[in-house]
């Protein structure tokens, strides 16, 4: 974890850089951001946060898999009945390759992050991690995720402010998969963070207002989207009940 130090920072986006995120999906042959007017939740503020710890990384298969076997914890898995449910753009075959099978993980995926996690799931490995580690964890506030990825001065992205295919694990360059997390050293926060564009999207503990039951994802945001939804102030949530694998999470917590 890092230490995320008190102070304000700039939380949201301006007219300016929605429409910039608008464009740069335009570019690639997609409207359908503008056309559902997707970013335009993003308020612009100045807020003020006490110090708080964040992880560096989302949290992996393995070290979900300790969980498991720890707590007893259901693992990570979703019924074909269940996923067809949801009607997302996805069909099942996509989602084999991420089921876990006796209580592990896919082989060769232990360094990858945690997805097909409900909310719940991701509360609970941060409380339990927490005990283990003698610190209250938990999963961070949608504006503690913005801060550790766009740092104080409000960067769009977490390098900068130019979108960068080659920082991020993204629909441009694909492999259309998760990766071991780490592997953008270029898309680094200005506090050191990785994949907080890209990868996966996040869990957070914010209600969505807009939304009764849902929650606040951030992660700039997965491996197949576009890069409109890959700047650090877009808003996205989910069903806290939703098992998807395109959402994991990370951990945050207090200073000791």
């Amino acid at each position: 974890m890092v230490l995320v130090p008190a102070g304000r920072f700039t939380m949201g986006s301006t007219p300016e850089e929605r429409d910039y995120g608008y464009q740069l999906d335009e570019q690639r042959g997609s409207s359908v951001a503008r056309a559902n007017r997707w970013f335009e939740h993003e308020t612009r503020v100045s807020r003020q946060l006490d110090a708080y710890l964040i992880d560096v990384y989302p949290v992996t298969n393995a070290e979900y898999k300790a969980f498991v076997d720890a707590a007893g914890h259901s693992p990570p898995f979703v019924t074909q009945e269940v996923w067809e449910g949801y009607h997302l753009i996805h069909g099942y075959d996509t989602v084999r390759r991420f089921l876990w099978k006796n209580r592990t993980y896919p082989q060769g995926r232990g360094r990858r992050p945690v997805v097909l996690v409900t909310q719940a799931d991701a509360t609970a490995y941060c409380a339990w991690r927490g005990a283990r580690e003698k610190r209250r964890l938990r999963l961070p506030a949608e504006a503690e995720w913005e801060k550790a990825a766009r740092g104080p001065d409000g960067h769009i992205f977490p390098w900068g402010n130019e979108f960068d295919a080659s920082r991020l694990n993204s629909a441009d360059k694909g492999p259309y998969d998760t990766v071991p997390v780490g592997s953008y050293p270029g898309g680094r926060s200005p506090y050191g963070l990785y994949d907080m564009a890209g990868q996966v999207f996040e869990w957070t503990s914010t209600p969505d207002e807009r939304r009764p039951g849902s929650f606040i994802v951030k992660g700039g945001l997965s491996w197949d989207d576009m890069p409109g939804v890959t700047r650090a102030a877009a808003r996205h949530s989910r069903p806290a009940m939703l098992r998807h694998i395109l959402i994991g999470f990370r951990c945050s917590g207090d200073p000791s």
